[in-house]
């Protein structure tokens, strides 16, 4: 499965276009893990455990649009657009939302 922000596949040709695909996660913080990013907050720096938060997240969303394209027969996901947003009370939560358009390749 090719999953590219381009519109096209260099060298390929799409043949059919399969429909516009969406993997969406939403994952809470965890407490421990909003402490330890207060703190770098306060004396700089990167949050790692925000960062993996993030990383994971994002792999999820991802892998959720790829199953959903095989699940259409598709070869390939192409346009993908990667949306973050925070929800909840005091942003407790991090949705990521993966886009993009299930095709079929020659």
């Amino acid at each position: 499965m090719i999953l590219t922000t381009t519109p096209t596949i260099e060298g390929r040709t799409i043949v059919e276009y399969k429909g516009v695909i969406f993997g969406e996660v939403i994952a809470g913080v965890v407490f421990l893990k909003d402490i330890a990013a207060s703190l770098r907050n306060i004396v700089g720096g990167r949050s790692a455990s925000y960062e993996e938060e993030l990383i994971q997240a994002r792999t999820e969303a991802m892998n959720e649009m790829r199953k959903r394209a095989e699940q259409l027969g598709a070869d390939a996901v192409v346009g993908i657009d990667l949306d973050y947003e925070v929800l909840g009370a005091n942003n407790g939560m991090l949705m990521v939302t993966a886009s993009g358009t299930a095709v079929k390749l020659g």
